[in-house]
């Protein structure tokens, strides 16, 4: 076995057990906060609630679900890729055994005399949307779904720079607020929903999105040759160098404009102080960042049509 081969299976594997993760993760979230509390909730799982209360049990959830599902996963395939729709078959399979496994064991959150109990506490959907974010947040990250909205969400963000979380925001607003219209069903149902949808897009958010954040670095040093040696050949990002004058010295310098994840910032600011003592440096957050080693340019599908197609017209 070549040891590419070897990098590819462990990856593979690694991918696979952080979805397990963050699958078991979303599962407690609904078996051990929201379901026994009988929350109102949001994404595709609440929609097929409305559906059954709404046409008094004669469209189950079970149904509703396979059938949203199965056309999400055809799309899934189609757009996103074969691995996409194998990832989120894994997920919807898991979480139907977790699902199950769950109501077996009561929740220590939820049941009273639990060891962490926690009664009618608005605690709940907030530690429902904290456990639900981050379980999410590591499905979507590798490649995975927990299927229904989770699809759209990935399908949507191929094309246009929205955010899964902001998605998740804006669909589950309607359908929470939705629970108004049925029967047995009160204000305090939708704000404990509301709570937990904004807990929960946060969150995937932070986990989906924020380990791309970057930073754009400013370094100001008599050195500048061997920082950007260091940051081109051994942490494989640019740099670019601008010329300035000092208002105070009057003297021309160069300035390194350096822009890497958040995550590397803390090697940058190591490696100039190791190489310059008396550098000064300035960190700015980036919140978009388009271009080789970072984010692809997204332009939406009718857009991209008419790019290809000037690109075929003028060949």
């Amino acid at each position: 076995m070549n040891k590419e081969l070897s990098k590819k299976i462990f990856r593979i594997i690694g991918e696979y057990l952080l979805i397990s993760i963050g699958t078991v993760l979303y599962c407690m979230a609904w078996e051990w906060f929201v379901v026994p509390n009988g929350y109102s909730s949001g994404g595709v799982t609440g929609l097929c609630i409305l559906l059954q209360y709404a046409t008094e049990g004669a469209i189950p959830v079970s149904v509703s679900f396979l059938v949203i599902n199965a056309v999400l996963l055809l799309l899934a395939f189609l757009i996103l890729g074969r691995g996409f729709g194998i990832k989120t078959i894994y997920c919807i399979a898991l979480s139907t055994l977790l699902f199950d496994l769950m109501t077996k064991c009561p929740s220590m959150f939820c049941t009273e005399g639990g060891l962490l109990y926690l009664g009618d506490s608005v605690l709940i959907p907030l530690l429902a949307g904290v456990v639900e974010g981050f379980g999410l947040g590591l499905v979507l990250r590798f490649g995975g779904s927990t299927g229904g909205s989770d699809i759209l969400a990935m399908i949507i963000n191929k094309y246009w720079p929205m955010s899964p979380g902001r998605f998740y925001m804006i669909s589950d607003t309607v359908i929470i607020a939705a629970v108004l219209l049925l029967p047995d069903r009160g204000f305090q149902d939708v704000v404990y929903g509301y709570l937990m949808m904004f807990m929960s897009a946060y969150f995937v958010d932070y986990v989906v999105v924020g380990a791309k954040a970057s930073t754009q670095l400013f370094v100001f040093s008599e050195h500048n040759r061997e920082i950007a040696d260091f940051i081109m050949h051994s942490m494989d990002r640019g740099v670019t160098a601008f010329k300035a004058r000092g208002c105070f010295s009057g003297q021309d310098k160069e300035v390194l404009v350096i822009i890497v994840r958040n995550s590397e910032v803390h090697k940058v600011t190591e490696a100039v102080k190791d190489i310059d003592e008396r550098a000064f440096l300035s960190a700015v957050p980036a919140s978009s960042v388009y271009g080789e080693g970072f984010e692809e340019i997204k332009v939406g599908i009718k857009r991209r049509g008419r790019t290809a197609a000037k690109e075929k017209d003028s060949q």
